[in-house]
C-alpha cells in the first residue's frame, strides 16, 4: 500500500513536470516576435511614448461610470487590450464594461484626493505570462500607486507618459523583454521607493539623477548596463542597492560612505569593476550582507572591513586581492559568511581558524602555504611579486578617513531622509486571491498550479538566470526585503502565493510589511524557495556599534559631530557629477536577446493614507 502512494506521488511530480516543459515550449516567445512587438509600440507611440497636450479619451457613450475618473481608466485598460498580443491565461479577459474595479488584476481604492471618489489605485499582472507591449495611455492612471508586471513578456520600452503617475510607489517591470537605455523617466516620479528592473535588456549607462531619488530598493541585477559607477552613487539613501550581473566598470565610488545610515544590502558582484576598495566602506556600519565577488579588484584587502559591525556575509571571491586576513575581519561578532577564494591571499590570522565552526570560510584558490586545493607557486608569484600601492591607484587611492584633517567634510553621512515611519506589521491578511505563476521556461515562464498558504507573506527569492559556462560561476546575488517609508503609502492588498521556481541564486526581496483599516487593493506574491542566502531583518542583527574606524583614528574624529546629527540636515558633500547622461538612442531596429524567464514577485503595497 505505501509502495503504491510512493508510485502515484512519483507519478503525480513527473505528469507536473512534463506539464510545465509543455506549456514553456507552447507559450515561448521568439526574438522575432519580440522585434515584431517592440515595432508595434513604436509605431503607435506619439513623440517617446509621451501624451500629446491635446490627447483626448475616446467617451463611450453606452455605458455608464461611476466618475470620470474611472471612465478615463476604462479608456486605458481598452487600450492596453490592443497592445496584447498574447494572453495564455486570459487575465485580461474580464476587461469588458463599466466594472473596471472588477478587472482581474485592477484594485480600486478611494482617492487621496477625494476619499468619496473610487479610483484605480493598483495593477498587479505579475506571473501572467501576457506577451505586448505597454501602451503610453498607462499614463493616464493618474492615481496608481502600484504597479507590477514581473514575469510576463512585455516588450518594447517604458513610455515617458509615466512621468504623469506622480503618486507611483512601486514599479516592478523585472523578468521581461524590456529594452532600451536605462528608462530616465522614473527619474522624475517623486514618490516612487521601490524600483526593480531586474531581468530585462536595458543597456547603456546609469543617469546621475538615479542616484538622487528617495529610494527605499534599487534592484538592477541582470541586464546590460555599461560604463561607470556614478559618482554620486552614495546620494540614495536606499537600504538595498543591487547591481549584480551587468558590465560596470571602473571604481566603487567613493560617495558609498554616504550610506552609512540606511545602506544594509549591497551587491556588485559580476561586473568589470577594478582599482582598491575605497577605504570608505568601512564606514558602512549597518551593512550585513557585501558581494564584491566576480571582479577585477587588486591590492590588499582593506583594514577598513573591521568598520563593518553589522556585516554577516562577505564574498570578496574572483578578484585579484593579496594580503592578509586580518583578526578583526574574522573576529566581527555577526559574521557567519566569508568567502575569499580565487584571490592571492597569503596569509590567515588565527582568529579566522578559531572562527572555523562559526563561520562558513572558503578560502580555496588563493596562495595560503600549507593549504589544499590553492594557487601555483608560479601563479601566485606573478601577482604577489608586484604589489599594487593604493594610495596611488585611482581608485581608493586616498588616505582612510581617520587620517583626514576633516572627517566630517570628508565624510558626510547623508541626512536619514524618510517621511515618516514604516507601517506596522500586517496582523490578519486579507483572502488570499489565487493567480498561476509561469514555472521555468526558456523564454518566459507559464504558472502552474497555485498552491495556496494562510499565513503571512514568507521571505520571497528569485531564481538566477542561467551562465553561459566560463570559469568562475557567478555567486549569489542578494535582494533582501527594501523598509518602507512612504509619506502616504497605499493599503496592502490580499496576498497571492505560487509554487516555488527552481533553486535561487538571487534573491529578490520579501513584501514590506504594512496594516491599513481600509480596503486593500492586492498584489501578487511570489513564491519562497529555501532563503540559503537571505540574513535576518536588519533591525535584529544590528545593534548599536561603535563608529567604524579605518586606522588607529584619534578620538575626536568619531565623536558625533554635531553637523551630522543634530536636528538641521547636516552638510553634505558627494563628490559632484562630473558627467550627464547621454541622450537615449534611436529604437528604429531594435534586436532582442531571448529572454530566460524567472519566477518571483514585487513587494505588496504599503498603505497609503485615504487609499
Amino acid at each position: 500500500m505505501a509502495f503504491n502512494k510512493v508510485l502515484e506521488s512519483c507519478f503525480f511530480i513527473y505528469f507536473f513536470f512534463i506539464t510545465n516543459l509543455s506549456s514553456s515550449l507552447i507559450f515561448a516567445l521568439t526574438n522575432a516576435q519580440a522585434s515584431q512587438i517592440a515595432r508595434r509600440q513604436l509605431i503607435s507611440f506619439p513623440k517617446h511614448g509621451d501624451l500629446p497636450i491635446d490627447f483626448k479619451i475616446e467617451e463611450d457613450h453606452k455605458l455608464k461610470f461611476e466618475n470620470k475618473r474611472l471612465q478615463s481608466s476604462y479608456f486605458v485598460f481598452q487600450a492596453w487590450k490592443k497592445a496584447i498580443h498574447s494572453d495564455p491565461f486570459n487575465k485580461t479577459g474580464n476587461w469588458v464594461g463599466s466594472d473596471v474595479c472588477s478587472y482581474n488584476g485592477v484594485f480600486c481604492a478611494p482617492a487621496i484626493d477625494d476619499p468619496n471618489t473610487n479610483v484605480v489605485a493598483g495593477v498587479d499582472l505579475n506571473h501572467a505570462d501576457i506577451a505586448g507591449y505597454i501602451p503610453h495611455e498607462v499614463g493616464l492612471l493618474t492615481d496608481l500607486a502600484i504597479l507590477h508586471l514581473n514575469s510576463n513578456r512585455f516588450c518594447g520600452i517604458i513610455p515617458k507618459s509615466f512621468k504623469k503617475l506622480k503618486l507611483l510607489y512601486e514599479l516592478d517591470v523585472s523578468n521581461n523583454r524590456l529594452v532600451g537605455p536605462f528608462p530616465d523617466v522614473v527619474t522624475e516620479l517623486s514618490s516612487i521607493k521601490y524600483l526593480d528592473l531586474r531581468y530585462n535588456d536595458f543597456e547603456g549607462e546609469l543617469p546621475k539623477e538615479l542616484f538622487d531619488m528617495k529610494l527605499d530598493a534599487l534592484l538592477l541585477n541582470n541586464n546590460r548596463f555599461t560604463s561607470k559607477i556614478p559618482e554620486n552613487f552614495g546620494n540614495i539613501p536606499a537600504s538595498v542597492v543591487v547591481l549584480a550581473n551587468n558590465k560596470f566598470t571602473g571604481c566603487i565610488p567613493t560617495s558609498i560612505g554616504n550610506m552609512q545610515n540606511n545602506l544594509e544590502e549591497v551587491t556588485f558582484s559580476n561586473n568589470d569593476l577594478s582599482g582598491c576598495l575605497p577605504s570608505e566602506i568601512g564606514l558602512l556600519r549597518n551593512v550585513t550582507v557585501l558581494d564584491i565577488s566576480g571582479n577585477k579588484f587588486e591590492g590588499t584587502l582593506p583594514k577598513c572591513f573591521k568598520g563593518l559591525w553589522s556585516l554577516e556575509e562577505l564574498n570578496i571571491a574572483h578578484n585579484k586581492l593579496t594580503g592578509f586576513v586580518y583578526d578583526e575581519l574574522c573576529g566581527l561578532s555577526n559574521l557567519t559568511s566569508l568567502s575569499i577564494m580565487d584571490n592571492y591571499i597569503n596569509g590567515l590570522a588565527p582568529t579566522c581558524e578559531l572562527r572555523k565552526k562559526d563561520i562558513s570560510l572558503d578560502d580555496s584558490k588563493n596562495c595560503l602555504p600549507e593549504k589544499s586545493n590553492q594557487k601555483t607557486p608560479q601563479e601566485c608569484k606573478v601577482v604577489v611579486s608586484k604589489p599594487i600601492d593604493c594610495s596611488k591607484s585611482k581608485c581608493g587611492g586616498h588616505s582612510p578617513p581617520t587620517s583626514s584633517p576633516s572627517p566630517i567634510s570628508y565624510f558626510p553621512p547623508p541626512p536619514l531622509v524618510h517621511s515618516s515611519p514604516p507601517p506596522p506589521i500586517v496582523h490578519s491578511p486579507p483572502t488570499p486571491i489565487y493567480s498561476p505563476p509561469p514555472p521555468l521556461v526558456v523564454h518566459s515562464p507559464p504558472p502552474p498550479p497555485p498552491l495556496v498558504y494562510s499565513s503571512p507573506p514568507p521571505p520571497i527569492y528569485s531564481p538566477p538566470p542561467p551562465t553561459p559556462s566560463s570559469p568562475p560561476p557567478p555567486p549569489p546575488v542578494h535582494s533582501p526585503p527594501p523598509p518602507v517609508h512612504s509619506p502616504s503609502p497605499p493599503p496592502p492588498p490580499p496576498p497571492v502565493y505560487s509554487p516555488p521556481p527552481p533553486p535561487p541564486t538571487v534573491h529578490s526581496p520579501p513584501p514590506p510589511l504594512a496594516h491599513s483599516p481600509s480596503p486593500p487593493p492586492p498584489p501578487v506574491h511570489s513564491p519562497p524557495p529555501p532563503p540559503t542566502h537571505s540574513p535576518p531583518p536588519p533591525q535584529t542583527h544590528s545593534p548599536p556599534p561603535p563608529p567604524p574606524v579605518h586606522s588607529p583614528p584619534p578620538p575626536p574624529i568619531y565623536s558625533p559631530p554635531p553637523p551630522i546629527y543634530s536636528p538641521p540636515p547636516p552638510v553634505h558633500s558627494p563628490p559632484p557629477p562630473t558627467y550627464s547622461p547621454p541622450p537615449p538612442p534611436s529604437f528604429d531596429d531594435i534586436a532582442l536577446p531571448p529572454n530566460l524567464g524567472f519566477q518571483y514577485s514585487s513587494p505588496p503595497p504599503p498603505i497609503f493614507a485615504g487609499y
